[in-house]
């Protein structure tokens, strides 16, 4: 893991302070930012072993430059809420085809559509690892899914306990003749 530190004389290289783990925290967090404003196919990959610049890749893409614009725009506002981080280096923003953001231990790629399909690194960098991770926006539907289907469940065997309750009941009150 390196940092760059910028200094009068320049850009110097160091070890960075934070652990393995809480750099791959921040890659997730990057790509659920990505996810929140509807990135496509994002994936994180353990580049580490194969690359020695930088720990994580954070690849995704977008339909549109705007949409581009936007979730490398959200995937900076996180971090900086999440870690208090800002990248070190921005490159792309002006045509927004492909966005770069370098964290150091981890590096954001933000791509419109086609451009990924060109470049296809997650074929040059197949040999790394893919990261799992919980898109939190599927894992809130899902657990409203959930939720829902037990609140129904439990509304069914309700009903169906007054209903056995009512029949019940019925048959045990006394018949009354006139």
């Amino acid at each position: 893991m390196t940092v760059e530190d910028e200094s009068e004389g320049g850009v110097t290289k160091g070890v960075s302070s934070i652990g393995l783990g809480e750099v791959r925290n921040r890659a997730v967090v990057a790509a659920r930012a990505a996810a929140a404003k509807v990135g496509v196919d994002t994936v994180v990959l353990e580049v580490g072993a194969v690359l020695a610049i930088t720990d994580y890749f954070v690849i995704t893409s977008a339909a549109n430059a705007r949409q581009v614009r936007t979730i490398a725009e959200e995937v900076e506002a996180r971090l900086a809420q999440f870690a208090g981080v800002k990248p070190l280096r921005t490159e792309g923003l002006d045509d927004a085809r492909w966005v770069l953001l370098d964290y150091g231990d981890f590096v954001v790629h933000v791509f419109l559509d086609e451009v990924r399909r060109y470049y296809d690194i997650e074929r040059l960098w197949s040999d790394a690892p893919t990261v799992e991770w919980v898109d939190e926006s599927e894992h809130q539907a899902e657990h409203a899914a959930r939720h829902q289907a037990e609140h129904e469940a439990g509304q069914q065997a309700d009903a169906g306990a007054v209903g056995a309750a009512q029949d019940a009941g019925a048959q045990a009150r006394p018949v009354l003749s006139p």
